[in-house]
């Protein structure tokens, strides 16, 4: 059907192209490019053979023009953006400047700055409009099928939602005393900021981890959970009608928050640079380098993630509840693509929400959320490539 140029090649990106050549009727050609262009080769000489072709590039995708180069060169049909998050803006100029389809997993946040927002990329809404070509913003799981999740609760079994509770439970162990299982310096600047939570038209902020609950998720059992500020309540909050309050939970261990607690107090989650031996260097990012890579916790990481939403809204009149969700195992999926399942459950939902754009069930010029579009083509591909979900319509609610 096309062509789709990877941008990045990390963990995610190892994901997405293992799924794109499991998918070689659509994915007809693929180029991974990166920085680091011995890594694209990597990925390629696990695959190659196979119906898909694939060719990798370097590129820095901090440089519009180098980008511009390489999309002009290689004549993408969408750029599926699985770099780090303080480059999506210079991918989208790229994109708009070759009227390429654009594709991310994660929102902007600038690199001096631990913010995350979607105001930077929805600024784009014209242009890409103007431009008549899509960018789908956010298509990994969490952001990203949990959208999907709502607008398919919205469609079927809601006239209203009241409130929605998404809850993100990793199981897994990876053996190690400390270590995050996706980019560390994302990771850690995510999980450390203020939290906060959707509820009558305003946002209302907490301390970090300061909001604690304790749930039973299927096949992991009885976890702690804490409420953390996630970009998906920003665009559910505006594209969900009637919403009234919308929170985001995530699992962690004990041992994980006291190392991380440690680490905060000695400094090394700072993003502000000091000087170090003449040199200045980021703390944040020294500690990326000192911590496991993501990409090498497959072989290790055993249980299984849970990742869904709870609905609570109106169906004729009535109060109605509704609980659908993903269970992933780690080691399943390091069988199939050599990643843990954290990888796994984002590199799929974008090779679909790529999928969507290229056969154009999602092409729509502008800038959209995945919920947005209609899910049930979306959901449909997740139980045909490795996300099967489950529904439950008597959940326990979080208190």
């Amino acid at each position: 059907m096309g062509r789709a140029l990877i941008i990045g090649a990390g963990g995610v990106a190892s994901v997405v192209v293992h799924k794109c050549c499991q998918n070689a009727e659509v994915f007809e050609e693929i180029c991974i490019a990166s920085r680091t262009k011995s890594k694209c080769d990597a990925l390629k000489a696990k695959l190659d053979g196979g119906k898909t072709k694939i060719t990798t590039a370097q590129v820095d995708a901090d440089k519009v023009e180098e980008l511009i180069s390489l999309i002009n060169e290689y004549q993408p049909d969408i750029v599926i953006n699985v770099a780090l998050p303080y480059q999506d803006l210079t991918i989208m100029d790229a994109c708009l400047a070759t009227k390429t389809h654009y594709l991310d997993t994660a929102n902007y946040e600038p690199e001096d700055t631990a913010k995350f927002e979607y105001s930077w990329q929805w600024a784009y809404r014209e242009r890409f409009e103007q431009a008549g070509i899509t960018a789908v913003l956010g298509c990994g799981f969490d952001p990203g099928v949990t959208g999907v999740f709502s607008a398919y609760a919205a469609k079927h079994y809601f006239d209203e939602i009241h409130e929605i509770d998404i809850l993100d439970c990793n199981g897994g162990d990876h053996g190690y005393p400390f270590a995050t299982n996706f980019n560390p310096e994302i990771n850690i600047r995510e999980v450390s900021a203020n939290g906060s939570y959707w509820e009558n038209g305003r946002w209302v902020e907490t301390e970090p981890m300061e909001i604690k609950k304790v749930y039973n998720f299927d096949q992991v059992g009885e976890k702690d959970m804490y409420l953390l500020h996630h970009e998906e309540l920003e665009s559910l909050a505006l594209n969900i009608k009637g919403i009234k309050r919308i929170r985001f939970f995530m699992t962690f261990g004990q041992s994980y928050l006291t190392h991380l607690k440690c680490l905060e107090n000695v400094g090394m989650t700072s993003i502000e640079p000091i000087e170090f031996e003449g040199k200045q260097i980021v703390p944040l990012q020294f500690l990326k380098a000192v911590l496991p890579d993501p990409s090498t916790l497959g072989p290790r990481t055993v249980g299984k993630t849970n990742i869904g939403c709870i609905f609570k809204g109106l169906k004729d009149g009535q109060e109605k509840t509704y609980y659908v969700y993903n269970i992933c195992d780690h080691q399943e999926c390091f069988k199939e693509v050599g990643s843990q399942a954290i990888s796994y459950t984002t590199g799929v939902p974008a090779m679909i929400g790529a999928m969507m754009v290229m056969n154009g069930t999602w092409k729509n010029p502008g800038v959209y959320n995945v919920e947005e579009f209609d899910p049930d083509p979306f959901m449909d591909a997740l139980n045909q490539w490795g996300l099967p979900w489950k529904e439950d319509f008597n959940p326990v609610l979080v208190d």
